[in-house]
């Protein structure tokens, strides 16, 4: 057997208690690295690093409000001194107030972009000395097929993640020169965010109609591409969004 992909790499992965971040810090932690499992549930965050550890890998759990800077800082400080320098940030963490643009509140707007695009931005500046110093790092967003496409009854959920590609796109020019490879994911997975338009009947068999597949993925089967853009396999791939989402987006 060879040595696992991302060997004695330290990574940090926000929202990562359940769904999509959960299965990628597992994956992380089977390939090797330390991983930091960010949430602001902290108590599963805790329980997330402890069932990690229980199947062999290294973990802690940390809470965070990712959109609170201080919260953010505190965190990056605390991960490199348990588990190191992190090189790997895979910026997961995200919320939903959905309404129809004509009646979304000012809290329902702030609050989406506050955790999506100021959560990132805030954990992307954290992270970037200490890749940079080490000259080797690798950033992941997750965005959506709604930053892609556009989506009726989230306006707030589709800007921020239509903001995440072009943060993704220009951190990547900006850090090129440090070794340091950035893209996103555009996923279509079975995770609590998307569990009204996977089960409630107003929506859900719409939504499967576009998809190619016909069926959304469950979050295990998207941990391969993160893990791959977290890897030595990803050196020439950077500024990209990767759309796993069973063939909705298929780019003309």
């Amino acid at each position: 057997m060879g040595t696992p992909t991302l060997q004695d790499r330290v990574a940090v992965v926000t929202g990562a208690a359940q769904g999509i971040g959960l299965a990628v810090a597992e994956a992380y932690a089977g390939e090797g690295a330390r991983v930091a499992v960010v949430d602001i549930d902290e108590d599963g965050a805790t329980e997330a690093a402890a069932r990690i550890r229980r199947s062999g890998g290294t973990a802690i759990g940390v809470g965070c409000d990712v959109s609170r800077r201080a919260d953010v800082d505190a965190a990056a400080a605390r991960v490199a001194a348990e588990i190191g320098t992190i090189t790997i940030l895979v910026s997961n963490a995200g919320i939903t107030r959905p309404a129809m643009l004509w009646k979304m509140t000012d809290e329902q707007w702030d609050s989406v972009l506050a955790v999506h695009v100021n959560g990132s931005f805030y954990w992307l500046q954290a992270v970037t000395p200490g890749m940079r110093e080490a000259k080797q790092g690798n950033i992941i967003f997750t965005t959506s097929a709604a930053g892609i496409q556009g989506t009726i009854g989230q306006i707030n959920y589709a800007t921020a993640k239509a903001g995440l590609m072009g943060m993704a796109r220009s951190a990547a020019r900006e850090l090129a020169t440090d070794g340091i490879i950035v893209n996103a994911v555009a996923p279509a997975a079975a995770t609590p965010m998307t569990e009204t338009i996977r089960t409630d009947e107003r929506f859900r068999s719409t939504y499967l109609d576009t998809i190619p597949l016909g069926r959304w993925a469950e979050p295990e089967e998207l941990s391969g591409v993160y893990v791959f853009l977290a890897s030595p396999a990803a050196s020439y791939f950077t500024g990209q969004t990767m759309s796993v989402d069973g063939g909705r987006v298929m780019v003309r």
